[in-house]
């Protein structure tokens, strides 16, 4: 690769992450009360981390069968209000038993 195409890649994923970041300043100049764009607004992070979130878990083992595993066990620790190192550290072993058994 050639160093102007590097720098015009970077320069692009610049300017993408500041307008995104810089849009709803210039456009919400006050405070939103509309009911469902607050609600729907305070929904966006967690959508966006799920999105990001899920398609990792199941292409980072070896096998489908052990991504859906740890993804069963973390959901259920973490409904069971369990704190985020314990759903971690389960779900890994879950993982880890499943392969073990060659599922």
């Amino acid at each position: 690769m050639n160093t102007g195409y590097i720098i015009l890649g970077i320069a692009v994923m610049a300017l993408t992450t500041y307008f995104i970041r810089m849009l709803p300043m210039a456009i919400f100049r006050k405070k939103i009360t509309n009911v469902r764009i607050r609600s729907f607004l305070y929904y966006v992070p967690y959508a966006v981390l799920a999105a990001m979130t899920f398609p990792a878990i199941f292409s980072s083992t070896g096998t489908t069968g052990s991504a859906v595993a740890g993804c069963v066990a973390a959901v259920i620790l973490a409904y069971l209000k369990k704190g985020l190192l314990t759903v971690a550290v389960g779900a890994a072993a879950v993982v880890f038993v499943v392969q073990m058994l060659g599922f």
